[in-house]
């Protein structure tokens, strides 16, 4: 494949040294005429391991060459990899200036470019840029439509400098967002070699992943080190505690409590993370990350309750009361704040959840929920189907299975407030409406 590599940064230069490696013809192209040099002396322009063997021997072999004319290297490409800097601005948003610019010399290119050449994005941009920026630049100087006459992807890197190399070779993921199977087609060819998951998505999504990734591994640092800093006051190796973290993978590096949804509740993580900032304040440490918890914990609340004022409907059914499904434990229920919430604005409430039975509850359990609303026994009710019959608005509240089918039971007017996601549809104003997705 005949490929143009447009910006000569730690991502351009190690895409372009391995997919010339991978045997396909590579133009990079930069503005600054000494890397541009550097790479056609065989050297390379960046420190990387492994980098600068793979330019001398590419280009020695003629596969890989450098220029400052990007309309040289439009002419003879079919695939062009942007990978030029979006750097902060002032404000904290991105400059896509850079980007736009090389859009608006391959869109010039494209005018006389015979056949459909696809051009993919690996700077990492916010969401909405390629549809706001990247298509209207590619269209606006081409004369051509993307999706048609020419395919447009992100392609997102995973790349650490330091070892960037081997995690080209051996990425975590592959991820395509594609403006139309045609487009993404020409990248998964590239691709079907590598190794690990190969994902093709919406362009937004791709364009989410890479802020998802990287704003999950600033999150990771920041809370080892808290967690690091409360150890050294109490004289305990955190290392040795974060050793043992890790060694947790069904829960701890795992899937499990990362799928967006309601607030957590229940005996255990309230009640753990107030100790541990307690203490955290005894030993005279900030902790903003761990301090942090809880308030978001609280503002995903507010948005539940919001989301039923929205409806503006008073008659509500609630299914599933409970923190989590499978489980009778009422404390500290985000559900059970939302119910008290919503029954001090005179809301109409039922209730279901075949594991709650007031009568049977015990201890702190039974005192918790009384303490909140102390006539809940009035608003249970033993079948779903009492719920669907009196509500207009219906909240699911956890993920018990028997909750699944309900979207099919609803009757004209109502309308499902999903907090767990028993299904995977989208929000649809008016009849299904999930709290994060």
């Amino acid at each position: 494949m005949k490929i143009s590599v447009m910006g000569l940064g730690y991502v351009g230069v190690v895409s372009a040294g391995c997919l010339a490696r991978a045997g396909h013809q590579v133009i990079g192209v930069d503005p600054e005429k000494v890397k541009v040099d550097l790479i056609n002396a065989g050297k390379s322009p960046i420190v990387e391991k492994d980098i600068g063997e793979i330019i001398h021997e590419q280009v020695t072999n003629g596969r890989l060459r450098a220029t400052t004319d990007a309309s040289e290297a439009i002419r003879n490409s079919d695939l062009f990899f942007v990978c030029v800097g979006t750097p902060s601005q002032a404000n904290g948003g991105l400059d896509v200036s850079y980007v736009r610019r090389v859009c608006e010399q391959i869109g010039a290119g494209l005018r006389e470019h015979e056949g459909a050449p696809v051009v993919a994005i690996r700077s990492t941009m916010l969401p909405g840029t390629i549809r706001d920026v990247v298509i209207p630049a590619l269209e606006a100087q081409s004369g051509k439509r993307a999706g048609i006459d020419f395919g447009v992807c992100i392609n997102p890197e995973f790349l650490r400098e330091g070892s960037a190399v081997y995690d080209y070779d051996n990425p975590p993921k592959t991820v395509i967002g594609e403006l139309g199977p045609s487009s993404g087609d020409v990248l998964a060819r590239l691709y079907a070699a590598t190794p690990g998951p190969l994902i093709r998505t919406d362009i937004e999504t791709a364009e989410m992943v890479k802020y998802a990734d990287n704003c999950w591994h600033a999150l990771k640092v920041g809370y080892a080190n808290e967690i690091g800093n409360i150890c050294k006051k109490l004289n305990i190796d955190g290392h040795s505690v974060m050793d043992i973290f890790c060694q947790d993978t069904k829960l701890n590096i795992s899937p499990n409590y990362l799928k967006p949804g309601f607030a957590f509740g229940g005996s255990c993580l309230p009640k753990d993370l107030r100790a541990l900032l307690h203490k955290a304040k005894m030993l005279d440490l900030s902790m903003p990350i761990l301090g942090a918890i809880l308030p978001s914990n609280q503002q995903q609340i507010e948005m539940g309750v919001q989301a039923v004022v929205d409806q503006g409907k008073k008659q509500v059914g609630i299914l599933g009361f409970s923190f989590k499904a499978g489980t009778d434990d009422l404390r500290e229920s985000p559900v059970v704040e939302l119910t008290e919430r919503l029954l001090g604005k005179g809301y109409d409430l039922r209730i279901y959840d075949r594991n709650v039975s007031i009568a049977s509850i015990r201890g702190a359990n039974r005192d918790y929920i009384l303490n909140h609303i102390p006539h809940i026994s009035r608003l249970m009710v033993s079948k779903i189907s009492d719920v669907l019959n009196h509500a207009h608005t219906i909240v699911i509240g956890n993920a018990a299975p028997e909750f699944r089918d309900v979207p099919k039971r609803l009757n004209y007017g109502q309308s499902i407030i999903d907090f767990v996601r028993i299904s995977e549809t989208r929000s649809i104003a008016g009849v299904y409406e999930g709290l994060c997705w």
